[in-house]
């Protein structure tokens, strides 16, 4: 029957069908067809109340409760169960035991209700006598904090009890209820404390959230120019604030969460509050080049369109460009400190970069539609050429500042504009004027533009000689800018290395240029010199020159911590000590031709020697810089982070420097940046722990300086090192640490086991290198010493029991000799890899190889995994006197001038247990009827014959086969 034709109740029938086969989502479906195509109410309500307990199961709970109330305007009584259920879930308990109680009226014996009843009763009960004890503090704590008598620091303390009242949906009610917002407002006007004004817009911001009745309240009463207001202030603390609040009302409003990247609006909430939402957009737009407010609130207002122009948020990136929000933006792109004028925006050292994001965001969002994009490059063109219209230089100054800030983010439009027609042109005359501002305006717009190597070919033709002069500048701060951007030209890759641009002795020059700006107290030039430093130190001679004076590091620190410098100058600081541990990666290509431009241009004038070491201990441990670098480990910036790492591997890869450094490098730290970061920092820091794993200084039997569980917590980030893709020394360095961690206890090898090590190890099965094999066979050996591993490890893959076996014919004894004494732990722990074993065509080659290798040691492996096997399997001693492996192992035992003591015991007792084995009990009858019948007839040489073949059996019946005990050392011997 075709779906067109069916009925309610045969939709019905199918939706109950997928229910109890728990696929719900197609219940929801059909149960929805039925309840479109019937009129009865009775089908209805039940239909409702069916689709309310998928809802129930999806912790749908709001349509949940909207079906249940369809239900029972049909009077449907069964459906307050699942609103109950629903509301609990929503902890609306009050709701909840009002239905409660109506159910236990009409089912009054019904004891699974009674005890609903009872659970609710409880919880509503603790919740009332709550709520009157909050509604008391309530009451005390207001009154105190808005009593004119009251005093300052008695002020601050019943306002931070009021923020804390205000976190609790009680608290936040009564004192909603008790004129809290008229009072806040007031407060704000007339405050002259902070520390109170900023307490008093928590609490606002703590009455809207997640509560949209009294966020629409809050914004009636104040309206949304009284944020803004507030916003525009010197405070920090005020303004972040402020912009919190609104973000909370907005949050409230489309039903986002912020504190997560991937929430979604709420689509109903949304569209019902969609006018305030646009109006809040509309306003900030408008205010983004205000020049009434301050440059923390402009700040405030590009950081609430960044973190709100995103697609999945509110979508506002299409109507912010029709509003020519770009333009806006682009103004403020323009700006400089430098220039004073009362026609200029107020701006803080950060707004530039913070408005570079907000244009990356803003383009990322209009990309995926082509005419939104050219929306988007038609405003920045637009703002472009209304500024190069302008006769005054300050016009032109502006549009290279705003290309410059387009230039800091990832994103491609600002190299759009730098190979249009006459902006280069305009930037390298800017360069050459004699003009300080002019100059370094136009050099910061060549360093920001050449970090993009695959456009700057015509910057490199046209900029070099440019470059070269303003190197001999007299002006330090033009010479360090000159010799970053030349720097970054030799990092494109595109440029010629083999030309000189530099005079002899001009690295000596522009490192000392660097530290004297370090200790000017003009914080652009200190923040230049910073970059200009973390480029120089590719040169061994500035390097040991930096070393020999570290109050340059420790001043590069504190620039670092300024926190209106912080960002790209902890880079720049990070970035130097990187190059002082040489901690950059040489198989980076950018990297690669970083260094051989430097090194070509500032030849190296020795290698460092053994005072450039120990000043460098001197730095990471005298100067304490180990303890500010895990400080640092824990920012957000993703980029630092990864720096950080390269710094720690660096370290703990230098034996000695680990063997100082090591007890400080506290392991959590570098856990924590193996897990989370950037690709490269992950690897990294894992590499730090390898090396650490390598050297056993932090293991639990060198003084417990790291517990066994958190060397467990190292498996999963070196496990993912073991790559194909890595070199041979990586992958053993990593397999080594693996078998030293593997080494402690059964725990960690069967969490390596669970980590895929396995998996990992058989991708190097076909790998051509030795050292791979050694090192893979030896960590097999050691991970199967837990029985737990040798068990689940080869029962679903036989692969890897041939994997072993075939080893033998690798021409290194030391490879035969881990994959014998892997399979000998196998075997004796695993009967299934026995099975596995004898699975094998070449089974029999196998055991050959063992019991004639000339190594006395793989011999005696060879006798122990017959011996293992023998026990394991019943019919394996009778297919052995079938082999010519009895006779081998009776030359072993007649044999001379064999030295090990241990062959010949194992050999007598290996063939005295194939005689045990091999004879059934039949055969025995038979012996005895033999033995007898010999008698009888005076065959001697019977008789002798059959005497002793009695013997063995009744001597080798008894003889204990536990391998683990008696042969414990042999087998735990790496």
């Amino acid at each position: 029957m075709a779906e067109s034709d069916m009925s309610a109740q045969e939709w019905k029938h199918k939706g109950c069908e997928e229910s109890r086969k728990g696929n719900l989502s197609e219940a929801l479906s059909y149960y929805s067809n039925a309840l479109k195509l019937t009129e009865d109410k009775a089908e209805k309500a039940c239909l409702y109340r069916n689709r309310a307990d998928i809802y129930l199961q999806l912790s749908n709970y709001e349509k949940v409760i909207n079906d249940c109330n369809s239900a029972l305007k049909i009077c449907c009584s069964e459906a307050l169960l699942q609103r109950c259920k629903a509301l609990e879930a929503l902890e609306r308990f009050e709701e909840a035991y009002q239905d409660a109680e109506i159910l236990i009226a009409l089912n009054p014996n019904n004891e699974d209700f009674q005890r609903v009843v009872d659970h609710l009763r409880k919880i509503v009960q603790e919740r009332r006598k709550r709520k009157l004890h909050i509604n008391a503090q309530v009451s005390e704590v207001l009154d105190l904090a808005f009593d004119e008598n009251t005093n300052e620091k008695e002020r601050e303390i019943a306002m931070s009890k009021l923020l804390l009242l205000a976190g609790d949906d009680a608290g936040a009610e009564e004192i909603f209820k008790k004129e809290g917002i008229s009072k806040m407002v007031h407060l704000v006007k007339v405050e002259k404390n902070e520390e109170v004004i900023c307490r008093a817009i928590r609490i606002v911001t703590e009455l809207c959230k997640n509560n949209i009745s009294r966020t629409e309240s809050v914004m009636k009463y104040v309206g949304l120019p009284w944020f803004l207001e507030i916003m525009s202030s010197t405070s920090i603390e005020r303004v972040n604030a402020s912009q919190y609040c609104l973000q909370n009302i907005l949050n409230t409003y489309s039903g986002m969460n912020n504190n997560k990247p991937d929430s979604n609006r709420n689509e109903d909430l949304y569209e019902a509050h969609k006018k305030e939402i646009d109006t809040i957009m509309f306003c900030l737009s408008y205010s983004i080049t205000s020049r009434t407010i301050t440059g923390l609130a402009r700040d405030a207002i590009i950081k609430l369109i960044t973190h709100n122009i995103h697609y999945t948020a509110l979508d506002w990136a299409k109507r912010f460009v029709e509003l020519r929000g770009v333009q806006r933006l682009m103004e403020v792109a323009g700006e400089m400190e430098e220039y004073n004028s009362e026609s200029l925006l107020d701006i803080t050292s950060s707004t530039r970069t913070i408005t570079s994001v907000c244009l990356a965001m803003v383009y990322k969002n209009v990309y995926k539609n082509c005419d939104d994009e050219k929306t988007f490059t038609n405003a920045v063109d637009e703002f472009i050429e209304d500024k190069l219209h302008s006769p005054d230089i300050q016009s032109k100054v502006r549009v290279v500042v705003a290309i410059t800030t387009l230039l800091l983010s990832p994103l491609d439009v600002g190299n759009t504009f730098m190979v249009k027609e006459g902006i280069l042109e305009m930037i390298l005359v800017m360069a050459g004027m004699d003009d300080v501002l002019q100059q370094r305006v136009a050099l910061e717009c060549i360093v920001a533009a050449v970090t993009r190597k695959d456009k700057v070919d015509v910057i490199i033709k046209q900029g070099v000689n440019i470059l070269k002069k303003l190197c001999q500048s007299q002006d330090d701060s033009l010479r360090v800018r000159a010799l970053v951007a030349f720097c970054k030209m030799g990092n494109s890759g595109d440029s010629d290395a083999t030309t000189t641009p530099f005079a002899d002795g001009v690295t000596k020059e522009l490192t000392e240029a660097c530290r004297r700006l370090l200790i000017n107290l003009k914080k652009e030039n200190r923040e230049w010199a910073v970059k200009g430093l973390s480029y120089l130190t590719f040169n061994t001679g500035v390097k040991q020159e930096l070393i020999e004076n570290l109050e340059v590091i420790e001043t590069m620190i504190d620039i670092a911590d300024d926190p209106s410098t912080h960002d790209q100058s902890l880079f720049d600081m990070l970035t130097t000590l990187m190059n002082l541990c040489n901690a950059y990666d040489e198989q980076e290509f950018e990297m690669i031709e970083l260094s051989k431009f430097v090194k070509y241009h500032f030849p190296e004038e020795s290698e460092l020697d053994d005072d450039f070491e120990e000043g460098l201990i001197n730095l990471l441990i005298d100067y304490d810089v180990i303890t500010y670098l895990l400080e640092l480990a824990k920012t957000d910036d993703q980029n630092c982070k990864e720096l950080i790492a390269r710094v720690f591997n660096a370290i703990c890869s230098k034996q000695i420097l680990v063997d100082v450094v090591a007890p400080a490098v506290v392991p959590e730290t570098l856990l924590s940046l193996a897990l989370d970061g950037t690709v490269k920092g992950k690897k990294q820091a894992s590499l730090a722990l390898v090396h650490l794993a390598l050297t056993k200084s932090i293991f639990p039997d060198a003084d417990n300086i790291v517990s066994a569980q958190l060397l467990m917590e190292f498996v999963q980030p070196i496990v993912n090192l073991l790559n194909l893709e890595c070199s041979v020394n990586e992958n053993c360095q990593t397999l080594t640490a693996l078998c030293n961690l593997a080494e402690v206890n059964d725990s960690i090898r069967e969490h390596m086991f669970k980590e895929g090590v396995f998996q990992k190890i058989d991708a190097f099965v076909y790998e051509g290198d030795y050292l791979l094999k050694l090192a893979s066979a030896n960590l097999i050996n050691i991970m199967i010493l837990s029985r737990e591993v040798a068990i689940q490890c080869f029962e679903q893959n036989n692969s890897r029991v041939d994997y072993l076996m075939l080893l033998y014919k690798d021409e290194n004894q030391d490879i035969n000799f881990a994959a014998a004494a892997a399979l000998v732990k196998l075997t004796v722990a695993n009967k299934e890899a026995c099975k596995k074993v004898l699975d094998s065509n070449f089974w029999l080659e196998f055991l050959r190889f063992l019991l004639t290798n000339p190594s006395s040691n793989i011999q005696q492996m060879g006798i122990i995994l017959v011996l293992s096997m023998i026990k394991s399997m019943e019919d394996f001693a009778e297919k052995l006197i079938e082999t010519d492996i009895i006779e081998l192992l009776r030359s072993l035992r007649k044999n001379d001038t064999v030295q090990n003591k241990n062959i010949k015991e194992l050999t007598s007792i290996a063939l005295e247990a194939v005689a045990e084995r091999s004879i059934s009990k039949e055969a025995l009858s038979v012996i005895r009827w033999e033995r007898d019948a010999a008698c009888r007839l005076v065959q001697s040489d019977l008789l002798n014959y059959l005497e002793k073949k009695l013997w063995v059996y009744e001597r080798t019946k008894n003889v204990p086969l536990n391998i683990y005990s008696e042969f414990g050392k042999i087998l735990t011997g790496r």
